[in-house]
């Protein structure tokens, strides 16, 4: 598993474990958003929204990145999993890890609440939204962050 996951994002991301991964974090702030908004397990329209936002931030970030650096798709502003990628002993990398994960997350948590409003608005004010955005998201940068700091120390 370590050798699959000692890639950058971009490869990862395309990867069958990239895919598992992705639907992982899609299903859990799916759940958690249906949860805080509705206290129930599944709603179908907020699993869409949940998906459909993840799909676009996703392709967003795909086109920011290209456009940041010439033409490489999902080389993202930070490094994603290994410590081949970056030397956390190393407190400039460290920092630079640290700010551009946070960058990262605002980035991600405006393009799907702005998504999630768009869908949601019907049912839900945009405080509700907002606040089941920003769960959701704490919950896979959680995840991510996890996995990240398992990677970059192995």
């Amino acid at each position: 598993m370590q050798m699959l996951l000692n890639v950058s994002f971009g490869i990862f991301a395309f990867l069958p474990m990239g895919w598992l991964f992705m639907a992982f974090i899609i299903v859990g702030e799916a759940f958690l958003m249906s949860k805080y908004l509705i206290q129930r397990k599944f709603n179908k329209r907020i699993w869409g929204s949940a998906a459909i936002s993840n799909i676009v931030s996703g392709v967003i970030g795909i086109i920011i990145t290209m456009i940041l650096n010439g033409g490489w798709w999902l080389v993202v502003w930070f490094p994603w999993v290994s410590s081949h990628e970056v030397n956390i002993h190393n407190p400039i990398h460290l920092l630079g890890l640290i700010i551009y994960y946070f960058a990262a997350m605002i980035l991600s948590v405006l393009i799907e609440l702005l998504a999630n409003h768009l869908i949601l608005k019907k049912e839900y004010p945009f405080k509700k939204t907002l606040n089941a955005t920003l769960i959701a998201n704490a919950f896979s940068y959680f995840v991510g962050a996890v996995l990240i700091t398992i990677l970059v120390m192995t």
